[in-house]
């Protein structure tokens, strides 16, 4: 049976601290894939300038090529809509009957879950993976939904990265260097094009 890891998010941009913790999170978890699934309209962020859903598929797809056990999910922009994942669990469900899937989640998040959309579904549909940083305590919220592994602190944000980009300064070895290409050809954070 295929184990699946899905690892959502905005992904504006992926950076390599998104490839660090799927590929620790694969090995660890003992999945064949992970799954990434750019958010068409995620619920809980409201930034106006977003890159568009293709945009950031595009920069994801570019990321995680060179990776056998990566793929690229378009369920949510074909779906459209505001993203909830437990629409996307029931989706991918029902198209994959015979899949194992588990949700990569960062630990902070853990704390977050009894505020999620139709967690009580979800809890039952899925199995979670709480990835834990340094001096990070497991919570016992869902403690039996949850398995837990630790990762390194790898300190590095798409929002940071944006700010690089539009200040001009570097993001050399934050991003891979086909995505800061896209990056910077397409002008997708402003004027600055990140290559000082």
């Amino acid at each position: 049976m295929m184990r699946v890891g899905l690892f959502g998010g905005t992904f504006d941009p992926p950076h390599l601290g998104h490839m660090m913790l799927a590929e620790h999170t694969r090995v660890e978890c003992e999945l064949d894939q992970v799954w990434f699934i750019p958010a068409s309209t995620p619920p809980h962020k409201k930034r106006p300038d977003m890159s568009s859903i293709e945009e950031r598929l595009e920069l994801v797809t570019v990321a995680t090529r060179s990776n056998p056990h990566f793929y690229v999910s378009t369920i949510e922009r074909d779906r459209g809509g505001r993203s909830y994942t437990i629409d996307t669990v029931k989706q991918l469900k029902e198209q994959y009957p015979d899949y194992t899937f588990f949700f990569i989640i960062g630990g902070d998040m853990v704390e977050s879950l009894p505020s999620w959309a139709g967690i009580e579904d979800l809890i039952n549909l899925i199995t979670f993976i709480g990835v834990n940083r340094p001096g990070y305590s497991p919570s016992p919220v869902y403690k039996d939904h949850l398995h837990h592994i630790h990762f390194p602190q790898i300190d590095l944000s798409s929002t940071d990265i944006r700010q690089r980009v539009r200040e001009g300064k570097s993001i050399r070895y934050f991003v891979q260097e086909e995505v800061a290409v896209m990056i910077r050809e397409s002008k997708l954070y402003g004027e600055g094009d990140g290559t000082k």
